[in-house]
């Protein structure tokens, strides 16, 4: 998931992104400790999505108090 793609959305569209990340790490990270993840370097794209799509809201919410 590109960083653009993600300034594009809305606020609403980027919790909605966020809490899908979320649930997948959760049941990436249980598949990891019961031995059945397919690709363990999901875990970390996931991880990194879920940074980018934090830092674009961050970025609303300073564009919002400065503006």
């Amino acid at each position: 998931m590109k960083a653009q793609q993600l300034r594009e959305q809305s606020v609403e569209e980027l919790e909605r992104t966020l809490s899908d990340l979320e649930e997948q790490l959760f049941k990436l990270r249980f598949q990891k400790s019961t031995g059945q993840i397919e690709n363990p370097i999901k875990i970390r794209e996931v991880r990194r999505d879920i940074a980018r799509v934090l830092t674009v809201l961050n970025e609303l919410s300073t564009e919002e108090k400065a503006g």
